[in-house]
């Protein structure tokens, strides 16, 4: 349980670290982002774990990399669903999903 909300409050910072530099993402405060992070958390937790399954061979050929076109789709899902995040198109939202994976990445390596 602790590793779920610890990842929800990293996703909920590398947003808000994100929608600073990117000019297509944009979150309207840090309560916001956080309770974003735990959105998208939770997405990648349930509907996530299922897309990761399905596209396997994919997965396999791209050298992992289509894991983040499920993110991405992941992430512009919840834009579609929340107040305060907007993502202008695809490419952001692979971007920002390469920054939310980035910032997970070294966070659960120092930690």
């Amino acid at each position: 349980m602790f590793q779920f909300i610890f990842t929800a409050f990293l996703n909920g910072v590398a947003v808000w670290l994100a929608s600073r530099y990117l000019n297509g993402v944009k979150v309207t405060d840090f309560p916001r982002a956080v309770i974003i992070g735990l959105v998208i958390a939770f997405l990648n937790a349930t509907l996530g774990a299922l897309l990761d399954v399905i596209p396997s061979p994919a997965r396999f050929f791209s050298m992992g990399l289509f894991g983040l076109v499920v993110d991405a789709l992941l992430l512009m899902l919840a834009d579609h669903f929340l107040k305060g995040l907007t993502i202008k198109n695809f490419w952001y939202a692979l971007a920002l999903a390469a920054i939310v994976s980035v910032v997970n990445a070294v966070a659960h390596w120092i930690f």
